[in-house]
């Protein structure tokens, strides 16, 4: 079954009635609004930063997900790696073009979420009181 909406027709990745699985903008989307993927390009829209600052700015963030985060930002296109060749060794990340666009788009809706997250959650646990 497909939804006939010509409203939804005009959303980006939708097509022929409906957002198909095998599109590539899933693949993206899915690597982009991760909890730590959002988190990573925040912090890196600021300017670049060393492998222990990010760590250390984006607090509950395990190493494992850190470095997969990293590595799929980075395969994407959206993070630049670029080790320097030092003792000991140091790794710098930090957004490309594509990363910057899209850390642009981020900023508001982060900023929308930031605004409004105190009284989404209030209000979620106060019917989640109420059902009980």
């Amino acid at each position: 079954m497909t939804v006939s909406d010509s409203r939804l027709d005009a959303l980006p990745g939708f097509s022929g009635g409906r957002f198909p699985a095998a599109c590539s903008s899933r693949t993206v989307l899915d690597h982009v609004t991760s909890k730590w993927g959002v988190l990573v390009l925040l912090t890196l829209s600021a300017g670049g930063l060393r492998w222990g600052e990010l760590r250390r700015t984006i607090e509950g963030i395990s190493e494992k997900m850190l470095a997969q985060t990293l590595r799929t930002l980075e395969a994407d296109g959206f993070v630049l790696r670029e080790a320097q060749p030092v003792i000991p060794p140091r790794v710098d990340y930090s957004l490309t073009d594509r990363g910057r666009d899209l850390a642009d788009r981020l900023i508001p809706l982060m900023g929308w979420i930031a605004d409004n997250a105190d009284e989404i959650v209030d209000e979620a646990r106060s019917a989640e009181r109420a059902r009980a």
